[in-house]
């Protein structure tokens, strides 16, 4: 069983556009309601909960009927615009089956920068969790100068678990975890289960490859993982398939790549 750095008491989950649309871009209601039951079992057992969702851009392409996801930033942050609506209040139904009253905070990357913002998003985050509410947070695409930057939203929710102090990251998409090398193109290629350390050599693997199923997207976690780190917060990267992974991550169970520092 794995040990964390702190007792869990405030998690942040990010999940992908992956994880909570089918792959011609409509909402997955079965996902959003799996994850629902999650994160509210979560809160019954009394750990508070910060969610960060992908997935407006997809969901607001398929609102307005395109034949494919915006590739220009006006076109992204157009279909943010509709996709955001459509995502919170499927979320607001799902979580409201379990006695839970979601809350929409959408940030810019100036609360990485901006001490006024920075605090502002603390205190609401803060005050919504004593609350009992689920805050669901995104970027806000529609006015964001940054041009999404935020790598599907694996920053951001680092930047999140630094402002409120979490306890844990979790990062769940269509990946198990790092692995030492791309596994569809080397079959010895095994899952990284523990990471102390983050240097070059890791960065270099986590760049090393393209693919979805290995270490595609990685670099954008190894950044998140970093952040994390730096303020003793623990990340686990795990696959999303199957929604249950998220009692099995916080209950100590050995799956997915966990990223923590040494103990002295």
């Amino acid at each position: 069983m794995r040990e964390f750095t702190r007792e869990l008491k405030k998690v942040v989950i990010k999940v992908g556009s992956s994880s909570i649309t089918h792959d011609h871009g409509v909402i997955n209601l079965q996902k959003i309601d799996e994850l629902a039951w999650e994160l509210s079992n979560l809160k019954n057992h009394g750990i508070d909960v910060i969610l960060v969702s992908s997935g407006a851009i997809a969901a607001g392409a398929k609102r307005l009927n395109l034949e494919e996801r915006p590739r220009d930033t006006v076109g992204k942050q157009a279909a943010s615009a509709v996709g955001q609506v459509a995502l919170m209040n499927t979320y607001n139904r799902a979580f409201n089956e379990y006695n839970y009253q979601a809350a929409q905070i959408l940030v810019t990357k100036h609360i990485e920068t901006d001490m006024t913002m920075r605090e502002n998003s603390k205190n609401t985050l803060c005050q919504l969790l004593s609350m009992d509410v689920i805050p669901i947070v995104n970027e806000n695409d529609t006015i964001s100068t940054f041009e999404i930057e935020f790598g599907d939203n694996d920053t951001l929710s680092a930047v999140v678990s630094r402002i409120i102090d979490a306890d844990l990251l979790i990062l769940l998409s269509d990946i198990d975890g790092l692995y030492n090398d791309d596994p569809n193109k080397n079959k010895d290629a095994h899952l990284i289960k523990e990471v102390n350390e983050i240097n070059d050599e890791l960065r270099a693997m986590a760049k090393g490859s393209n693919s979805a199923v290995g270490t595609g997207g990685m670099a954008t976690k190894i950044n998140a993982a970093t952040l994390c780190m730096e303020k003793d917060i623990d990340v686990v990267i795990a696959n999303s398939e199957d929604m249950k992974i998220i009692r099995k991550i916080v209950g100590g169970e050995e799956v997915g790549t966990i990223f923590k520092k040494k103990s002295n």
